[in-house]
């Protein structure tokens, strides 16, 4: 239930983060039950990977709540400057090499040959 569901997030998080409180009581529930799933104890990713991986996402959409967020997580769980540096690079480039690709209208099968994917 909604009420159930606040009381998760406060017990979980210590607060209710204004952006939860203001979702419509029908969303709640399952929007925070994913969040917890992925960003709980029983994830495969470490937490500073997750976090370093939300944070070259969120600069690349690019989101300036994500990014605060996301670099905040990422240096609880011990990112230093650095490899924040290098993961917000990566997607960067990522997203640059992405659009040279698509512009030049790069043949995709043969581009998967090249690299030895299928």
């Amino acid at each position: 239930t909604y009420e159930a569901t606040l009381q998760d997030i406060q017990a979980t998080l210590g607060m209710v983060p204004d952006f939860m409180a203001r979702l419509p009581p029908a969303a709640l529930p399952g929007l925070w039950s994913a969040y917890k799933g992925l960003y709980g104890p029983n994830t495969v990713l470490p937490p500073k990977y997750r976090s370093l991986i939300s944070l070259a996402v969120s600069a690349q959409i690019p989101c300036e709540y994500c990014v605060s967020m996301d670099t905040a997580d990422a240096r609880r769980a011990g990112a230093t400057d650095q490899e924040i540096s290098e993961a917000v690079t990566v997607a960067g480039m990522t997203r640059q090499w992405s659009a040279i690709f698509h512009g030049l209208q790069i043949d995709l099968k043969k581009f998967k040959r090249d690299f030895g994917s299928k």
